[in-house]
């Protein structure tokens, strides 16, 4: 191992590692004995190999003394053959340790980071809406890869480092003390001068690699935000493309900036070690040679003091920086450790059952319910805030009771913001009432398992959700085994079939970030051919139609008929007319129901429902009024 190799490889952790202050708990260490307890055996054969590489490290510079002996004092040409052919075979034997050790250090570490971003990510899925309506995703991201890497290197590059190091530096040690102690102390002399200002040095490079990465981060987050399709047409309509682009090169440059300072402060940092290292091993044959010389030490143990040197200084420097690359670890570990015990609000419980066979009825049972606060499920962190917002929730529902018989619709309408669409977050236990019940076939959904919820409900919102990928993929997700045919019949009742046969792939179509390759109304018949596709006996539908023009409503609707034919419907709608024939339609406000009945009956109480309805249409008869009418045509 070369001194220029050591010092890269140093200098990449120290820079690379950051540096904390505040003391590991002995609980993350227990939790960290924990992930690597399945990857124990591994561990041990890779204790003992690094042992058994160093001793044959430190074998080669003394055979390579005992060469030099045998020459000087004229020695049968084949004893020097013979210490030639063992170094040799230790070589060999060195080179074959090394890849195994490397294989099985590589085998811990990407077994671990195949555990925590396992561990991360089905926690992750089971949390609540509200973690992901506050969380920055990319922060989110940021711990499934980063951290998560962070805390491989621990097993990985770290703790092999160190075991191997250590290892390598008593032996080597304890070796070079014996051979000549005057020597070996007089070759360390120089290692404190080199590595603390070194180790400033590196903290300083290591800050500069910070305030690059925080940069880099920020120019990453500008550019997703503004390349996505949404993000580009905002800065087309209302930015500033110049500002933008001065906003970027500010921070571009800066990078470069740094990138320069980094670059020859890290070849001053080698330069730095392989003079030192140059020096200590011209005292060694310096004092070494004057010893000779003087008949107290035999001239093949100055060459293997000097091979040994070489050896000694490689893990001492590794050595030097890795309680930074230790404690980053370490940090790394906390940050995964501090998404794990975020304590999800929605736990299905062991004895969960399934929802009765036949059609479903809906019931809320004095439903009260207030969103949680930010500290019950996110992390300042995640956030990218210094402190989260401890108040609660304020109360969105009040003392809520509704009941939708199987087969039968019913909608909710009201002033936005009323409590509608909790209230359908509700019903597929997306959050859990703070009081009360809702019940499915009289049965609470938190005694259902959250298999059986989601076969039965289907939900379709307002935005039409869908994956950067495949009409079919998209599909699939309601049914993976689904056939060729069942897809086909599904986008049949959705109105789409020919739409999506004329595409250039036809099913196996990419829709693009978000379906934003299809319109609003085809994105919308997409997410009910996925509903219809699923088969649910509850739809429930959030403001389906409520960003369409009349031509994509139309088609809408028409497909919803279909999705809606003999289940049970709850339907959030804006338009009123799109809900006139429900069986029962129910006025929320404030989070309480302030009225409730059929089309007829509530415009008849000329109450609230009948107060929105006027509103709605007076609306539509000023418009209509505002279109002129066509020109009469001019006689011949």
């Amino acid at each position: 191992m070369s001194m220029e190799y050591v010092a890269w490889t140093s200098l990449y952790g120290i820079m690379t590692a950051q540096e904390e202050r505040r003391p590991v708990s002995r609980v993350t260490i227990r939790r960290i004995i924990g992930f690597a307890r399945p990857h124990r055996a591994q561990l041990v054969w890779f204790v003992l190999l690094s042992v058994v590489a160093a001793a044959l490290a430190v074998a080669t510079p003394l055979l390579a003394g005992r060469v030099v002996t045998a020459i000087v004092e004229g020695s049968e040409p084949r004893v020097v053959v013979w210490l030639a052919v063992v170094i040799a075979i230790i070589a060999i034997a060195e080179a074959t340790l090394g890849l195994v050790n490397r294989w099985l250090s590589a085998s811990i570490g990407e077994g671990l980071i195949l555990d925590l971003r396992t561990a991360v990510f089905d926690h992750v899925q089971r949390m609540p809406v509200a973690f992901f309506t506050r969380t920055h995703t990319g922060a989110l991201v940021s711990r499934l890869n980063n951290d998560v890497i962070g805390a491989q290197r621990a097993f990985s590059d770290t703790l092999s480092g160190v075991v191997s190091n250590l290892v390598a530096v008593l032996l080597t040690g304890a070796v070079m003390v014996r051979l000549s102690w005057q020597i070996t102390l007089l070759a360390l002399v120089l290692l404190p001068v080199f590595v603390l200002p070194a180790r400033r040095m590196g903290n300083r490079l290591a800050r500069l690699e910070r305030e690059a990465a925080t940069h880099n981060a920020v120019m990453s987050t500008r550019m997703t935000e503004r390349f996505s399709a949404p993000g580009a047409t905002l800065v087309k309509l209302f930015g500033r493309p110049e500002k933008e682009s001065a906003e970027f090169a500010r921070r571009a440059r800066r990078v470069r900036d740094i990138g320069l300072r980094t670059a020859m402060a890290q070849m001053v940092f080698v330069t730095a070690l392989t003079l030192v290292s140059t020096l200590a091993l011209a005292l060694v044959y310096g004092l070494g040679g004057f010893l000779a010389l003087r008949g107290r030490l035999d001239p093949g143990t100055v060459v293997a003091l000097a091979l040994l040197l070489t050896r000694l200084y490689a893990p001492l420097t590794a050595l030097a920086s890795a309680r930074v690359e230790v404690m980053s670890a370490l940090v790394s570990f906390e940050r995964v450790f501090e998404v794990l015990d975020l304590r999800p609000l929605v736990v299905e419980r062991p004895d969960a059952r399934s929802v009765p066979d036949g059609p479903v009825s809906v019931e809320l049972d004095h439903v009260s319910f207030a969103y949680p606060p930010a500290d019950a499920v996110s992390l300042a962190s995640l956030e990218e805030v210094a402190v989260l917002d401890t108040r609660g929730g304020e109360q969105v529902l009040n003392e809520v009771t509704l009941r939708a018989e199987p087969g039968q619709m019913v909608a909710l309408v009201g002033s936005s913001g009323a409590g509608k669409s909790t209230i359908a977050q509700l019903i597929p236990r997306l959050y859990d009432a703070d009081s009360g019940a809702v019940r499915l076939s009289g049965v609470d959904v938190r005694e259902l398992s959250f298999a059986s919820l989601r076969e039965t409900i289907g939900m379709v919102t307002q935005d039409g959700h869908l994956f950067h990928d495949t009409v079919r993929a998209n599909l699939e997700l309601a049914k993976p085994d689904a056939t060729e045919e069942e897809l086909w019949d599904a986008l049949r009742a959705a109105r789409l079939a020919d739409l999506v046969a004329s595409l250039p792939d036809g099913l196996d179509t990419v829709v693009g970030e978000r379906g934003y390759r299809l319109s609003g109304g085809e994105r919308q018949r997409l997410t009910i051919a996925r509903l219809l596709l699923a088969q649910p006996r509850v739809v429930i539908l959030d403001e389906a139609t409520a960003h369409l023009d009349s031509t994509s409503e139309t088609a809408v609707q028409d497909a919803l008929a279909e999705a809606l034919a003999g289940r049970t419907a709850i339907v959030i709608a804006h338009r009123l007319s799109t809900i006139r024939d429900a069986d029962l339609i129910a006025v929320i406000e404030n989070g309480r129901i302030v009225e409730r009945g059929t089309h007829p009956d509530l415009l008849a109480a000329d109450g609230r429902y009948a107060e929105l309805y006027r509103t709605q249409f007076a609306g539509d008869a000023v418009k209509e009024a505002l279109i002129p009418a066509p020109a009469a045509p001019q006689p011949a």
